[in-house]
């Protein structure tokens, strides 16, 4: 082998080291935890969740788009650990669930169940719980499991 092949052969392999290198730091941008401590709320009735990124997407292997969505509830595919993100609060507004005596009224209207589901997105509790125990549903019915929490103590942790 020639030197200038030789140094063409190791310029290669350090530029495809240097890649997956940047890569590895740009996919450790994303918070280990989140705490779901939202401002928007004036005070919390049951402990605040703390959201473990890293095993939801690394131990779990949970896309980003499992989660995050777009306005259609369709999976933002295309994001990647690091990108900018909204918040959930930023699309579903209201802060808490839905108020009993809402519900009420809706079943009196008799709106049908998807009427009922658009309105109960909009609050960002209902919204949060949808999704995550929806998810963690369907894990424990496809892994024949309860190992994902689906009830309040198993994800808010007892006030102090």
């Amino acid at each position: 082998m020639t030197n200038k092949l030789k140094w063409s052969a190791s310029a290669i392999a350090v530029t495809i080291a240097l890649v997956f290198m940047a890569s590895g730091i740009y996919a450790g941008e994303f918070p280990e935890t989140i705490k779901m401590d939202n401002p928007a709320y004036a005070k919390h009735k049951k402990g605040i969740v703390i959201f473990s990124h890293a095993k939801h997407s690394r131990e779990y292997k949970a896309s980003c788009g499992e989660c995050h969505h777009d306005e259609n509830n369709k999976p933002l595919a295309s994001l990647k650990e690091g990108d900018d993100v909204k918040g959930c609060i930023e699309c579903h507004k209201i802060p808490g669930e839905v108020p009993k005596k809402l519900k009420k009224k809706w079943k009196k209207a008799k709106l049908d169940k998807a009427e009922k589901k658009k309105k109960k997105l909009a609050y960002h509790a209902e919204a949060m719980h949808y999704n995550c125990r929806g998810c963690h549903k369907a894990f424990n019915k496809k892994n024949k499991t309860k190992k994902a929490p689906t009830t309040c103590k198993k994800c808010h942790p007892k006030k102090k």
